[in-house]
């Protein structure tokens, strides 16, 4: 595959509370948020230049209003990108996620960026009164409003599924000239497929090993260009569950505990139990889940980006209750080592 020759490097998170391992107590919302906005800051002066906020509507999260968060953390650096991951579009109001996301792009000088998808997590459906039998149509319909309103500072609008209005200003508009919209996706060939046919960038949430997703990103490239778009420039993103340590023991057995406890508590389908072996297997070379050494994950990220011709890298941090200082020093380890080992083999030069 021809590989993009630049990769960044961010981190996001869902704010879940899972229940800590030994006491059995959740963080409350507001200790998580808080969290969050400090480990936001200490990945901007890391040097890291992403970060995403999950929606959820559920009481095991934190984060149902990442939009309020992310203008927060707006304030508090200076470099990140800031964005959902994802924004359930089936379930929003297209005018009022446009417009929230210019407020933000204004607070935070031209930061801001869309990450849109229709959910893993479907709880938001019956919440704001939408069927699930209109799971894909509703984010399609949303979806191309969405480019109408980023597009255009007036807009006519006849919707099916969404609302119609005729000739409305949409305002404010965004410091950036056109703020960035990546489509969110699992593994539906569909899902990949749209996305190229609008010419959009992709995000994959890399939940299994890259080499299974090297065809539906080869599709993704090739509706781009049946539909007249320039295939090879569009971005592709990854991410995933992540955690890093001096080694790989270290890794491993540091961050079992609470991966069990995330897949116990915080999936959209818990399970009842989630086995050690099951966890070593994915974190072995070819597997989905980024937990080992600094050179370790390196070599994943390195098998992402020439399976996939990643341009990005977002690492899902602090799952399962992961203490604050081990995640803080993940993010350390990946901004200080793993980045610019990446950046090196991909032929990137150092700053």
């Amino acid at each position: 595959m021809n590989v993009q020759q630049n990769m960044d490097f961010g981190i996001f998170t869902f704010g879940e509370l899972s229940r800590n391992i030994n006491t059995g107590a959740a963080l409350s919302p507001q200790q998580r948020l808080k969290e969050i906005i400090e480990l936001a800051k200490l990945a901007d002066q890391a040097g890291l230049s992403f970060l995403g906020l999950g929606e959820h509507h559920r009481r095991d999260f934190a984060l149902s209003a990442p939009e309020i968060v992310l203008a927060a953390i707006a304030r508090e650096t200076t470099n990140l990108r800031l964005a959902t991951a994802v924004t359930v579009l089936s379930t929003q109001d297209p005018v009022r996620l446009f417009e929230q996301f210019a407020t933000l792009d204004l607070i935070s000088d031209g930061r801001a960026e869309i990450i849109a998808g229709r959910g893993a997590f479907v709880e938001s459906y019956p919440l704001f009164g939408h069927e699930l039998d209109d799971y894909d149509a509703l984010f399609d319909e949303k979806l191309r409003l969405l480019l109408e309103l980023r597009d255009a500072a007036v807009v006519t609008w006849q919707g099916s599924l969404t609302q119609s209005f005729p000739g409305m200003d949409i305002a404010p508009r965004p410091v950036q000239d056109k703020l960035p919209v990546w489509v969110g996706v699992g593994g539906t060939p569909a899902s990949f497929a749209r996305a190229g046919r609008l010419g959009l960038p992709l995000f994959i949430a890399l939940l299994s090993g890259p080499a299974r997703f090297r065809r539906l990103v080869e599709l993704y490239r090739q509706s781009a260009a049946d539909a007249g778009h320039d295939s090879a420039a569009l971005p592709v993103g990854a991410g995933g569950h992540f955690y890093v340590a001096p080694t790989s023991q270290q890794a491993r057995d540091t961050f079992y505990p609470h991966y069990r406890a995330y897949f116990e508590q915080n999936m959209p389908r818990p399970v009842d139990h989630f086995p050690r072996p099951t966890f070593d297997d994915w974190t072995e070379p070819g597997g989905g889940l980024l937990v080992g050494s600094p050179q370790q994950v390196t070599e994943k990220l390195l098998d992402i980006h020439e399976n996939l011709g990643t341009s990005r890298y977002l690492a899902q941090i602090g799952l399962g209750g992961l203490p604050f200082a081990e995640t803080a020093r993940s993010i350390e380890l990946l901004a200080t080592e793993i980045m610019p080992a990446v950046n090196k083999e991909i032929g990137v030069p150092a700053n």
